[in-house]
């Protein structure tokens, strides 16, 4: 069975609170900032960044914990979008300029949980591929 091990108390106990603490203030200020958002049939993925492009913060359904066919529906975007807009709020971000990418359907809802927050959304710009032709399409059956 092996040795029982036992560990030693440490007697700081106020350590891993501040921890903790320190882990939710965030580490840059921002006033205005980009979310994206990535919207596919399976998932969403929602990802706040500054001007520059430089990651913030992201989330996803499949992060909060919502699996299989949930994670692509408006209801887990809307938490994810929940979610990213507290951490936006504590890293002091009042204005955003919002970029969608895809077809799913947490598009619209994911921006008007993360503008329920209280941030003021500039600009809504969607990027989404759209194909002027296509691939060939596949040749006749022969039957």
């Amino acid at each position: 069975m092996g040795k029982k091990r036992i560990a030693a108390k440490q007697s700081n106990v106020g350590s891993a609170a501040g921890a903790a603490a320190s882990s939710r203030t965030p580490k840059k200020h921002l006033d205005v900032g980009v979310l994206h958002i990535q919207s596919t049939y399976n998932n969403t993925k929602v990802l706040i960044t500054d001007l520059k492009g430089n990651a913030v913060a992201s989330s996803s359904s499949g992060a909060l914990g919502f699996s299989g066919a949930k994670k692509g529906t408006p209801y887990a975007a809307a938490k994810v979008g929940e979610t990213l807009g507290d951490k936006a709020k504590l890293s002091g971000m009042r204005e955003v300029h919002v970029i969608v990418n895809g077809v799913g359907a947490g598009r619209e809802s994911s921006i008007r949980a993360f503008a329920s927050k209280g941030i003021t959304v500039l600009s809504i710009k969607d990027v989404t591929p759209v194909p002027h032709n296509g691939p060939r399409p596949p040749k006749p059956r022969r039957v």
